[in-house]
């Protein structure tokens, strides 16, 4: 079931949350929106459920106007980060009670919650208690009772980030893998980029009520389009250098060889930057900056801050005159204090756009 949002508002008194926000989410689609607290995912969720009234726009879903439809015409199900279980309740009862609301015969009922119960692993408790069980099993719950009727529309917010890390990376597999085996449309809200990287068709990462990119996830973070996007998405995150064009087309760069690394292709993006804003950044991964020895032709010189090894990775802490930058690499001998040479390859080298 598709979903269009166009140009989408929400005002809280003189507050905008939300900025006129649009994008089409297609039948079938895993879209997750991400982004710091306070940046509007949540609130956009939440008026397509029908829990809060855009101020302003259209939200049609299946082709229909739903702006202003209560939510259980809506034909959507919705998991939260608190699982909203009723602690009264078996496990059975839990998954049974929006079926028990469409008042669906018994066997029915009992047919459809062991079906969803046996997909999620939690057969063997459907007698417990929500208290009785562990977080893990809990969040399995409250997915089961949003997933028992077929809704055309699942809705998540944050459902994973009470859970510790080992479980959330667990959860991220099996939720990915349900909906998708169920084709069902999926909105998802977090501020954890791996989730978002890991699970998303499409990532929109919002900033202050506006989505400020839309793309698939290696696209978002192979070519972010303003430097939030770069800083926010990467663990370090993408090393973002002030730059400008100067009157005779060259790219003038705080470290100069990383300016001077960009390709035709990105020189253009450049130029298009600069006709707009006059200034723009020169971006590069931390994993693409390659160390060589100091002096290497077409190097930038750097001296050793800061040694970082991380097991698998190691993050080496650099600068280069006044500018810090990072370089992921493997194990290394290098020690702070010592110099050495940096080169940027010229197809990992990014112009990104500054943030308005």
């Amino acid at each position: 079931m598709a979903i269009q949002i166009n140009n989408v508002y929400k005002r809280f008194g003189s507050l905008t949350v939300v900025n006129g926000v649009s994008v089409d989410i297609a039948d079938g689609e895993f879209f997750v929106m991400l982004g710091p607290s306070g940046c509007g995912k949540t609130t956009t969720l939440r008026m397509v459920a029908g829990l809060e009234t855009a101020s302003e726009g259209q939200i049609f879903i299946d082709g229909r106007d739903m702006t202003h439809a209560e939510p259980r015409h809506r034909d959507i199900a919705m998991a939260f980060q608190d699982y909203g279980l009723y602690p009264n309740m078996t496990v059975f009862q839990n998954i049974e009670f929006p079926l028990k609301i469409r008042k669906l015969a018994p066997a029915e009922r009992r047919r459809k919650v062991e079906e969803t119960a046996g997909r999620l692993g939690i057969s063997d408790y459907l007698g417990r208690k929500p208290a009785q069980m562990s977080g893990g099993q809990r969040q399995r719950v409250s997915l089961a009772r949003a997933l028992v009727r077929n809704p055309k529309v699942f809705l998540m917010d944050e459902p994973l980030s009470n859970l510790d890390a080992k479980l959330r990376a667990v959860m991220r597999t099996e939720i990915k893998k349900l909906v998708t085996d169920l084709g069902i449309t999926t909105i998802y809200v977090t501020h954890d980029q791996i989730e978002a990287m890991s699970m998303a068709d499409r990532i929109a990462v919002m900033r202050k009520g506006d989505m400020v990119q839309v793309a698939p996830p290696l696209q978002v973070y192979d070519r972010p389009a303003t430097c939030f996007v770069a800083d926010f998405i990467g663990s370090p995150p993408m090393n973002l250098f002030k730059a400008e064009l100067a009157n005779n087309g060259r790219v003038v760069c705080q470290v100069q060889g990383f300016g001077d690394a960009l390709d035709d292709g990105e020189r253009d993006r450049a130029r298009a930057m600069a006709d707009r804003h006059g200034h723009f950044a020169v971006g590069i991964r931390p994993e693409h900056l390659q160390c060589v020895a100091a002096g290497t032709p077409g190097s930038v010189e750097g001296i050793v801050e800061l040694v970082e090894p991380l097991g698998q990775t190691t993050n080496i802490y650099l600068l280069s005159g006044d500018t810090k930058y990072v370089v992921v690499t493997d194990r290394t001998t290098l020690r702070a204090g010592d110099t050495i040479g940096v080169i940027a390859p010229g197809d990992k080298v990014r112009a990104v756009g500054l943030d308005r």
